[in-house]
């Protein structure tokens, strides 16, 4: 069966949760530390409502299945700039092309949108997945998270 990508919506909330609580943990397991993981997985493993009721927040389906999530919001401090938003591959699911489905499909509403560029703040593990579609590194970043929590990124760019 194919891969559709499609708009997510509140409703979906439910599915992404699952998504992240799920896959997340087992993603990042290889580049962080499980003291780390423990204390930011509760933090980043939940559906933002914002960006799920955003039109820019998109689902990769299989089958009724949620097997990704991804999309982007506009900068609302850089005009033309957007920010690539809470993409997650279902960890049992890996090297099908879902990821680069979500982002393939996000850049192109990007640019419909009159954004001419991209920024993320990837995981250690997503660097180079984020090289493989042409970003750019930037700059290593501390995000943090609430519980005062240090989470090493990376800061990455790719024109559109």
């Amino acid at each position: 069966m194919a891969i559709t990508i499609r708009t997510a919506t509140p409703a979906d909330t439910g599915a992404v949760d699952a998504l992240l609580q799920r896959s997340y943990p087992r993603l990042l397991k290889a580049d962080y530390a499980p003291s780390v993981l423990v204390a930011a997985i509760p933090d980043i493993s939940r559906a933002q409502p914002a960006l799920m009721a955003s039109g820019t927040y998109y689902l990769a389906m299989e089958e009724g299945a949620v097997l990704g999530a991804g999309g982007f919001t506009a900068s609302v401090q850089r005009r033309g700039w957007g920010n690539v938003r809470h993409v997650v591959t279902d960890d049992r699911h890996l090297r099908r092309g879902i990821g680069r489905a979500l982002m393939t499909h996000s850049f192109a509403r990007a640019r419909l949108a009159g954004l001419e560029a991209l920024e993320c703040w990837a995981t250690l593990t997503a660097v180079p997945f984020y090289e493989a579609l042409g970003f750019e590194m930037v700059e290593p970043m501390v995000v943090q998270l609430k519980g005062a929590i240090d989470f090493p990124a990376v800061r990455m760019q790719r024109t559109l």
